[in-house]
C-alpha cells in the first residue's frame, strides 16, 4: 500500500487511486475498469456491479466504506464527467486493464502481485479474524460449490460484509 501511495511519482494520480480502489473492493481488474458512476448507491453504501461484467454472470454487491467513498470522490474529479470511474485518455472508454497491470510492473511487482491478489491476502486475514467464510466468499462474488447449497442459499451477507470491509479491511489497508 505504501508503494501504491507513492505511485503518483511514477504515473498518473487516477491510476494510483484505481490501484487503491482495487485493493479495497476486491473486484477483478476488468470489473473495476469498466465500473460506471451509475452503479454506485451512496445512500445504501453499495456498488452494484452488473452480472454481464462479473465472472459468474450474476450481479454483485460490494459495500462502500468511507475510505472507498473518498477514493471515488477524488476519481470523480479526475474523470471530468466521464460515465466511467476510471476513464481512458479520451474519457469515452474505460482505462485499459493493461494500464493497471503495467502500473504494478512499474512498482516492481511483476509476477509478485496480481490485481486479484489483494483478494487472497484479504480472504486469509479476514478468515483468520473469525469472519463467516460464507460472507468472505460472497464478497469475492463466489457461490457455494455444492450445487444444492448454492440453489438454496442466496444470502448476500451484506450487513456482515459491510462490517468486515470497514472494520477490518479498509481500516487495515489505511494503516499500511
Amino acid at each position: 500500500m505504501a508503494d501504491i501511495t507513492d505511485y503518483h511519482r511514477l504515473g498518473e494520480m487516477n491510476i494510483q487511486l484505481g490501484l487503491k480502489l482495487l485493493a479495497h473492493v476486491w473486484l477483478r481488474t476488468r470489473e473495476l475498469t469498466y465500473g460506471r458512476w451509475d452503479e454506485l448507491d451512496y445512500d445504501a453504501n453499495l456498488w452494484r456491479v452488473p452480472g454481464e461484467r462479473m465472472k459468474m454472470d450474476r450481479d454483485h454487491l460490494s459495500p462502500l466504506t468511507p475510505q472507498v467513498k473518498v477514493i471515488l470522490e477524488r476519481l470523480r474529479v479526475l474523470a471530468k464527467g466521464s460515465e466511467y470511474i476510471l476513464p481512458g485518455r479520451n474519457h469515452l472508454a474505460p482505462v485499459s486493464n493493461n494500464t493497471l497491470l503495467y502500473a504494478r510492473y512499474r512498482m516492481d511487482y511483476k509476477s509478485q502481485m496480481h490485481g486479484h491478489g489483494f483478494c487472497s491476502v484479504a480472504l486469509t486475514i479476514l478468515n483468520e479474524s473469525g469472519f463467516n467464510p460464507d460472507a468472505t466468499e460472497r464478497q469475492l462474488a463466489h457461490v457455494p460449490e455444492n450445487a444444492v447449497r448454492a440453489a438454496y442459499n442466496r444470502a448476500e451477507y451484506i450487513d456482515e460484509r459491510s462490517k468486515m470491509m470497514l472494520l477490518l479491511w479498509s481500516d487495515y489497508l489505511c494503516k499500511r
